[in-house]
């Protein structure tokens, strides 16, 4: 009986796909999965290792994995008009904020990659996504990129935003913002990487179907989202391109891949590669 390992980020949108397969509520045959739950950038570090099965990657991150992970095609994270935000205690021209110093969460993270294509050159440092808003409150930063639930989030913080990236990016490209999917390792067999393809789709579509009960699952990984902004975020982060990318996603992905290149962040040219559906 074959073994899945899995891996994804301990954030209300991915607790919210992964419900079915961590709970068991759906038939995957003879395949067993585990889940394990880690931030972002560990996966993405992780993930050089060959740590896991199946990992959660930022589409950043791939670019330096390519060669050990194939992208399953569903289960990825696009921000339509939306995605990870600068925010500041004060409002700033985007003229100030390239002299100043912006906290990002983890250098192979897909925001860290976004802000360096709307402020080349921009002055960055890490912190783990959860500290950079108190780094910004307290002003040791004077501006930091959060995601998650940071993104509904940040007004509470006393906060302002100074752009969303993926309006920028919608209106430089008129694509959704490409976030992070879920690689398979290209060691396992083809037939393995449909067959967990399927069972991914499944579970996002079991979560859909069951929007109550996956909600209430997903909410106890929302850190402070309360019910109404834990479902609003998830539907930000669970919808159509999640159940498969669809010739608009993987033209998304394409095109944030080769302007990663063309402005020199990334050290090779990518193409991005896919598991396929197996034949019904």
């Amino acid at each position: 009986m074959p073994t899945i390992t899995v891996a994804h980020s301990p954030d209300a949108d991915d607790a919210f796909m992964f419900y079915a397969l961590a709970q068991r509520k759906i038939d995957t045959g003879d395949l067993t999965f585990t889940d394990t739950l880690q931030d972002i950038e560990t996966l993405n570090r992780l993930a050089l290792e060959e740590r896991y099965d199946v990992t959660a990657l930022s589409f950043h991150a791939y670019t330096y994995l390519c060669d050990r992970y194939v992208l399953l095609p569903c289960g990825a994270s696009f921000g339509e008009d939306y995605g990870p935000k600068v925010v500041a205690r004060r409002a700033l021209t985007r003229e100030a904020l390239l002299g100043m110093r912006v906290a990002i969460p983890g250098q192979w993270t897909t925001a860290a990659l976004t802000l360096q294509l709307y402020l080349p050159g921009v002055e960055t440092v890490i912190y783990p996504f959860d500290a950079i808003m108190p780094a910004v409150e307290r002003g040791e930063v004077e501006a930091g990129v959060i995601i998650h639930e940071g993104q509904l989030t940040y007004a509470d913080h006393g906060l302002v935003e100074h752009v969303d990236l993926g309006v920028w990016w919608k209106g430089e490209t008129g694509l959704p913002l490409p976030l992070g999917g879920n690689g398979v390792r290209r060691a396992l067999s083809a037939d393995l990487h449909q067959r967990i393809a399927d069972a991914l789709r499944r579970s996002i579509e079991y979560a859909l179907e069951h929007r109550e009960d996956a909600l209430a699952y997903a909410l106890s990984f929302g850190r402070g989202l309360d019910p109404e902004r834990a479902d609003a975020f998830v539907g930000m982060y669970v919808n159509d391109v999640t159940r498969a990318y669809g010739e608009r996603g993987r033209r998304a992905v394409q095109v944030l891949l080769d302007r990663a290149w063309e402005a020199g962040i990334i050290p090779q040219r990518v193409t991005a590669e896919f598991v396929e559906w197996a034949t019904m």
